[in-house]
């Protein structure tokens, strides 16, 4: 298939099939926080606006977490299927790391997840927010889980070799590997971002339309709220991050920022635009600010970090992916900040938070900006694995020797079919997604369900009526919510 190895298509079906997992669970972990805070806020003020936009999202919510947990169990196969020798080498330390992600945090979510989405009118206000609480945690522990075998596979710790497997020596070292903090507080602040703009440009749309109530007003509020805290954070956290990088893998900072050697005691310019040649051997078309890479990468005026080619070629990442990848999300990240200083600045003007809701242009801005976050996290994640090959338990096991010995015609087939199937399930859920979206949040009206029984009417509901979009246009306008 297109000349690629059957190495190269094992490659390219995990990073199709990961591309479209990782999305779901960084919505599911900033929304089910979100829920958290808009039934928090709704116990403590009683206010509905707080109420109706907890029901609009939480439809939202209900469909993503589904297919995250579709997507989720496509990954375990695969490395089963086609990373069989990493499962055999690796096993014994990953393997115990996943299962714990399923007994403390997925049923955790399961137990509490029908109580969030069907229990509004069937137990108390407490029970009902501690449940959303529950998910929420979920969420968060799962990440943790997850991002503590990718780190150890990034930076391994507490491990020996027996047997030729690796078996655990000690389970603090291996779960608090050197770059699993930096991880986890990136990738949950990644989400909670990626929830923000999909929520700000949520209520941007509404607004251009002309659809002004206290619900849409209130969610862009809160989100540009979240964003200008935020964002500027995952920058400081971001360099954090780096720093740790260039400690424990200095190959692929040094193909993150297009850097093959160094001369002599020359600082080291930050390269605003290049091409890496892995050919070559150099970074053609290179523009940079003098001193600055210097500065961001060592914290010092002329620092330098290892080049490219103090390593063998066989061990080098691909600098151009790399090197690109790198820059939108931090060109992602940028943008980010400015539309939180953005919407501060307005607020800050005479007529308070009005020109929010009025100001066009930047309503626009924080329109286009929804899906940013998402992309961000693909870029992200994109520099994270291709920046550690060769390998795929850093210094320690080869992504060539960790593939399962299939041929490349069965591994074309199953890519195509995992195309195709994706394209149609998740296009399927994503169009779905965005007509709730679009539909706006609506007034909820607590209507309790008839008790049952002779003589009185009573409909189940359907498991997906947490997700209904054709309901929500009975909801009553001038009805008053609450329990």
């Amino acid at each position: 298939m297109f000349g690629l190895s059957a190495l190269d298509l094992a490659r390219v079906q995990f990073a199709f099939t990961m591309s479209f997992h990782i999305l779901f669970p960084a919505i599911t972990i900033g929304m089910a926080s979100y829920l958290a805070v808009l039934e928090l806020c709704w116990l403590r003020t009683g206010r509905q606006v707080y109420v109706d936009l907890y029901h609009y999202w939480l439809k939202i919510f209900a469909v993503t977490f589904g297919m995250g947990v579709v997507s989720g169990i496509v990954m375990a196969y695969q490395i089963g299927t086609n990373w069989s020798y990493l499962s055999e080498f690796a096993g014994s330390i990953m393997g115990p790391i996943l299962s714990y992600e399923v007994l403390t945090a997925f049923f955790l979510e399961a137990g509490f997840l029908g109580v969030m989405l069907f229990g509004w009118t069937r137990v108390g206000p407490g029970l009902h927010f501690a449940s959303t609480c529950a998910v929420a945690l979920g969420t968060l522990i799962s990440a943790t889980w997850i991002l503590a075998a990718n780190s150890w596979m990034q930076t391994p710790q507490g491990y020996a070799i027996e047997g030729g497997r690796m078996v655990p020596a000690d389970w603090l070292a291996i779960v608090f590997n050197p770059s699993f903090p930096y991880r986890l507080v990136h990738m949950v602040i990644a989400a909670y971002l990626t929830t923000a703009l999909i929520v700000g440009a949520s209520g941007a749309w509404q607004l251009l339309r002309g659809r002004d109530n206290p619900a849409v007003r209130k969610m862009l509020s809160m989100a540009m709220w979240l964003i200008l805290i935020v964002a500027p954070i995952q920058a400081v956290v971001g360099d954090f991050h780096g720093l740790n990088t260039l400690k424990h893998q200095p190959a692929k900072l040094a193909a993150m920022e297009g850097h093959w050697q160094n001369e002599g005691g020359r600082a080291i310019p930050l390269l605003l635009f290049g091409v890496p040649d892995m050919q070559q051997e150099r970074t053609k078309y290179a523009f940079g600010i003098p001193h600055l890479g210097s500065v961001i990468l060592t914290h010092s005026w002329s620092g330098q970090i290892p080049g490219l080619k103090e390593f063998p070629r066989d061990q080098r990442p691909n600098s151009l992916i790399v090197f690109w990848s790198f820059r939108l999300m931090v060109g992602l990240g940028l943008l980010m900040i400015a539309l939180g200083a953005w919407s501060l600045w307005l607020r800050r003007k005479r007529d308070g938070e009005a020109r929010l809701w009025r100001a066009r242009p930047f309503l626009r801005f924080a329109l286009w900006m929804g899906p940013a976050g998402l992309v961000a996290i693909l870029a992200g994640w994109t520099t994270t694995e291709v920046g550690r090959q060769p390998w795929v338990v850093y210094g320690v096991l080869r992504t060539a020797d960790a593939v399962s010995p299939h041929g490349a015609g069965p591994l074309a087939l199953t890519l195509a079919l995992f195309v195709v199937a994706y394209l149609f399930v998740f296009g399927t859920g994503t169009v779905y997604v965005l007509r709730m979206i679009r539909k706006g949040p609506q007034r909820f009206e607590l209507q309790r369900p008839p008790e049952g029984g002779p003589g009185e009417e009573r409909t189940p509901m359907r498991p997906l009526s947490a997700a209904d979009v054709d309901n929500d246009d009975d909801l009553s306008e001038d009805g008053r919510g609450g329990r």
